[in-house]
């Protein structure tokens, strides 16, 4: 009966009991109030969502907001320098003043008086940039005052207990200096703190540039002025507190032609400035602008493929485009000068007078002792010029080595060949005459000037091509020469034994010396610091091409305590390739604290222990004795035998016969010999005299000590 009552006739053919029908409405239900249920929890999510994601973003704007404002803090610059002879400080003073000029703050900074220890991390959190201007010295090591800040910043960068993050948030930018012609340390200090200051995470606003003593620009000036030239650029964007990465935190707009996309992290960014973009390499290998970065652009094989020729073009327009841009247009083949406007206010600073573009006069310190009776130089006592007469100067002030001991503290350029604009012979003869004559008027007047010697210092008869740099460099030095021999004055010519092929083929002079600075090629290459690869072979066959020299030839040893002085068999050797006439041995000059030296008064030999030198290398020597001696100068003459007539000494010079022989050298190319010009030589000049090579005309005079006793 139940049955029949919960039972629903549908149809004739199907029966459907009530109670299903009851359920499936109620499972209808069910389902329809759990749809409406998940919609609503669904829809109060996203609203929660939402709501997180909006309160996310006001706590991102925040921190963004926060960081632009810490951004745009207007920063200041720190300039550090580390120097041997000056040109970094000077740099570093330019720098300063013209970001002074610009209205931001700027201060210079020696790094012999830094602590990077205790300040560097906390550089760039009190907002400053830093600037970096260091040189690289001998064997590619920094200058002395630099050499703590380097060691210090290259064990912290390679130290794995110092995080890579140590100088995040630091700008910097390095600028170096160097010289080409040392290839294997070209540039090392300022690519190696490059290096350090990338790897510890700090933000390169330049690449390193490379100051290049043998450069195309116009040596360290030109080098420096085109690197500044684009680092002001984006130097000022960073002092006014902007961020250099432009595209920082998303895609780059494409301008800058780099890879960067979303998602990418911060080691792949573009750097800008406010002319464009240029990508900013995470690490520096090379030098901006250098030969080796140019060749690396090039394809690695002589051989293009035509459809590659296209993109080869455009990169060659490219790269013609920045050169231009940034001031560097190497489309003119005319050379550069020798002196530039720094290396021309050192050596005026120093007593120079210069002539043209590569030559120069000064007046020597033994010319103005004899116009005052006081004295010649060794010259006076070994050979008899007249000091006061003397006139010290070079047509070339390069050299091709950079001695330990060279008194002109390396102020002059350097270099293998000669590679810039040339000057005429007679530009440089009437112009050391002019200039050196104007020296000697000074002395009008001066007390203590004989007035004789006043008259005679106004007609130089001697000429010491020997006052810095390599004077047998200038291509024109025989005609030079030359023009010397012409107006009567005698050649004293020096050179370094660097260049054996212009030894032979130039013109007679007076008297030509080679320096013979050490007796084993090890030893030369620490104390002459050749330029040349092959300077030993070079230095054998200039010693070599010595001994074919028809007049007055000499050896100039110049002895430096601890460096070379033990050496007196290699000498005795070297001897026997050159035969000189002469050998002057003499001790080193201390010339006071020298920033281009280590060298110190301990290096420099009493003249005891030059005299007992010179008295070994003799014993060594058959063929020749001391002849002369000048205590004062510190300096012994070795003679050969064959100026030692009848017992006695002929070693000065008949300078009269030597014109007369020149004249007919000229005319008919009449040769002669060292002997044919040779004067005898006054007892007071040869050596064991009481006078000790001191002219008993002259009047010895002694400096007064300073009374230290208190007054």
């Amino acid at each position: 009966m139940l049955e029949k009552l919960l039972t629903v006739k549908l149809s004739r053919t199907f029966k459907i009991p009530v109670w299903s029908v009851v359920l499936a409405t109620g499972g209808l239900a069910w389902i329809w109030y759990s749809l409406r249920k998940n919609n609503a929890e669904e829809k109060d999510t996203d609203e929660h969502k939402r709501a997180r994601i909006a309160a996310v973003g006001d706590k991102t704007n925040h921190v963004e907001t926060a960081t632009k404002k810490k951004a745009k803090t207007k920063r200041k610059l720190k300039i550090f320098y580390g120097t041997q002879t000056g040109n970094s400080k000077h740099f570093a003073e330019v720098l300063s003043e013209e970001v002074e000029s610009l209205g931001f703050e700027s201060s210079c900074v020696d790094l012999s008086t830094y602590d990077p220890e205790d300040s560097l991390a906390e550089e760039g959190a009190n907002n400053y940039v830093c600037v970096f201007i260091i040189s690289t010295y001998a064997e590619g090591m920094p200058p002395e005052g630099a050499a703590w800040f380097y060691k210090w910043l290259q064990e912290t960068a390679t130290d794995f207990r110092v995080q890579k993050s140590l100088l995040n948030g630091t700008y910097f930018s390095v600028f170096g200096l160097g010289n080409s012609l040392y290839p294997d340390s070209f540039n090392t200090v300022a690519k190696q703190v490059d290096q350090w200051f990338t790897e510890l995470s700090a933000t390169r606003i330049k690449e390193v540039g490379c100051g290049d003593e043998n450069g195309k620009n116009g040596g360290l000036d030109g080098d420096f002025t085109l690197w500044k030239k684009g680092l002001m650029k984006k130097l000022k964007r960073v002092l006014r507190g902007k961020d250099i990465h432009s595209c920082e935190g998303g895609a780059c707009s494409g301008k800058c032609g780099c890879t960067k996309k979303e998602g990418d992290g911060p080691d792949k960014h573009c750097s800008s400035d406010e002319d464009g973009h240029s990508h900013s390499h995470s690490h520096s290998d090379h030098c901006e602008s250098s030969d080796e970065e140019m060749t690396s652009k090039k394809p690695s094989s002589d051989v293009v493929d035509l459809e590659d020729l296209g993109k080869i073009m455009k990169l060659a327009k490219m790269t013609k485009e920045t050169e231009v841009e940034d001031g560097e247009d190497n489309s003119s083949s005319e050379p550069r000068e020798m002196i530039t406007p720094l290396l021309r206010q050192s050596l005026e600073k120093q007593g120079y007078r210069l002539i043209g573009s590569h030559s120069g006069v000064k007046l020597c310190r033994w010319t103005k002792s004899m116009l005052r009776g006081r004295g010649g130089c060794y010259k006076h006592s070994f050979y008899g010029i007249e000091s006061h007469r003397c006139m010290e100067t070079t047509p070339s002030l390069a050299c091709a080595n950079k001695c330990v001991f060279c008194w002109r503290h390396h102020t002059n350029p350097v270099g293998t060949e000669w590679k810039w604009k040339m000057d005429d012979p007679e530009l440089i003869f009437k112009g050391a005459l002019s200039s050196h004559k104007n020296m000697i008027k000074q002395f009008r007047g001066v007390p203590g000037v004989v007035p004789e010697r006043f008259a005679e210092g106004l007609e130089p008869r001697h000429c010491a091509l020997s006052l810095v740099g390599e004077p047998i460099m200038y291509p024109k030095i025989n005609s030079f020469v030359d023009m010397l021999h012409g107006k009567g004055i005698s050649t004293f010519l020096v050179t370094n034994a660097q260049f054996p092929d212009a030894i032979k083929t130039l013109s007679p002079v007076t008297q030509l010396y080679v320096s013979v600075d050490a007796g084993t090629q090890e030893h030369l290459k620490k104390i002459d610091r050749p330029l040349f690869k092959d300077f030993w072979q070079r230095f054998l066959d200039s010693l070599t091409a010595l001994n074919d020299k028809g007049q007055r030839t000499v050896y100039r040893l110049t002895l430096v305590k601890e460096w070379n002085t033990n050496e007196i068999e290699s000498y005795a050797k070297l001897v026997s390739l050159g035969n000189p006439d002469f050998i002057e041995v003499k001790g080193v000059t201390y010339c006071g604290e020298s920033k281009a030296s280590t060298l110190t008064m301990n290096n420099v030999p009493w003249h005891e222990e030059v005299v007992g030198f010179v008295q070994l290398l003799a014993d060594q020597l058959p063929q020749y004795e001391i002849a002369s001696e000048h205590e004062h100068s510190n300096c012994i003459l070795l003679a050969h035998t064959k100026f030692k007539i009848a017992n006695e000494w002929w070693t000065w010079i008949d300078y009269d016969r030597f014109h007369e022989l020149m004249q007919d050298f000229r005319g008919t190319n009449k040769k002669f010999t060292a002997k044919d010009y040779m004067a005898k030589t006054p007892h007071w000049a040869v050596y064991g005299a009481t006078e000790r090579g001191f002219d008993p005309q002259e009047t010895r005079f002694h400096r007064k000590k300073k009374d230290k006793t208190a007054a």
